[in-house]
């Protein structure tokens, strides 16, 4: 094999290996306290934000 191939192949793993390891942050709306979360949306009561009242969906 020629070295510049090597070269060329060497970078293309590097590359795919870098793209694998990309980390996206996503900003789920229970990150907030389930009592801002009412606030912010005028709600009279807490209970539909709060994760231990959510009923599971299976």
């Amino acid at each position: 094999m020629k070295p510049y191939s090597l070269v060329i192949l060497i970078m293309i793993a590097a590359i795919i290996i870098l793209v694998g390891c990309v980390h996206t942050h996503s900003t789920h709306p229970t990150s907030l306290p389930p009592g801002q979360a009412k606030k912010l949306t005028g709600s009279k009561s807490a209970k539909p934000f709060a994760p231990g009242q959510q009923k599971k969906k299976y």
